[in-house]
């Protein structure tokens, strides 16, 4: 498929008609049935919903990591859809960052070598981008840093300095602050969006806190497999 949209709009991440079934044992289960979303250049989306509504399912699709069972993903008109889940991979460097809960630091490299790991993996690491992203989450002096020896907080923050390191279009974020502290989501929230800002970066993030669901630009409800406004 080609491209939907005139790159003049700096359109960074479209999802046109998105559908994704499940096979059980009573038959297919719909958890998305025809999403709709369109982000441009650094824009704000918040993304919520009951659970079990598929949030999950939608942002794992979005960053290329599922293919849809029909409809289509597209990165700055790139259609990620009919990509393999290699091409994917090496296509999503430089144009979508990640954030989990869970955050995924490698335990035995410091905090610097994780900011770094996604330019190691590519063969070109820039040690000084890592420095610089660690200092724009608060984290300059433990960049020698152990996982293991950071509070929660800090590693969602290195987490997001890693995201942020290949200067993505789009950071997807999934539930960022969901085990933290009110205080640390806070401060959080404030760290992702300000750094992404600083890059230009479009922010798409899933979230049940209210908190961090008005900052954004545009507040979307997923429901019965379906987008619409409001949170």
């Amino acid at each position: 498929m080609g491209r939907p949209y005139n790159n003049r709009v700096e359109v960074v991440l479209e999802a046109r008609g998105l559908v994704r079934r499940f096979p059980t044992p009573a038959g297919p289960l719909t958890v998305l049935d025809g999403v709709d979303l369109r982000v441009t250049a650094g824009e704000t989306w918040a993304i919520q919903g009951p659970s079990g509504s598929g949030k999950s399912t939608l942002l794992h699709l979005l960053a290329g990591l599922d293919r849809p069972t029909a409809g289509g993903v597209w990165w700055d008109g790139l259609a990620v859809h009919e990509l393999t889940p290699e091409a994917a991979a090496r296509s999503r460097a430089g144009r979508v960052g990640l954030v989990f809960q869970q955050h995924h630091l490698l335990a035995d490299l410091t905090a610097l070598e994780n900011v770094t790991l996604p330019g190691r993996v590519a063969g070109r690491t820039d040690t000084a981008r890592g420095a610089a992203l660690l200092a724009s989450v608060g984290l300059s002096d433990r960049a020698d840093a152990r996982p293991r020896t950071l509070s929660g907080g800090e590693r969602l923050r290195v987490a997001v300095a890693r995201a942020l390191y290949g200067a993505p279009r789009v950071v997807l974020a999934d539930e960022p602050t969901g085990s933290l502290d009110r205080a640390s989501a806070d401060a959080v929230v404030e760290v992702l969006l300000r750094s992404a800002a600083a890059d230009g970066a479009a922010v798409v993030l899933v979230t049940h806190d209210e908190r961090v669901a008005v900052r954004a630009d545009r507040r979307v409800r997923l429901e019965d497999g379906r987008l619409s406004d409001g949170g």
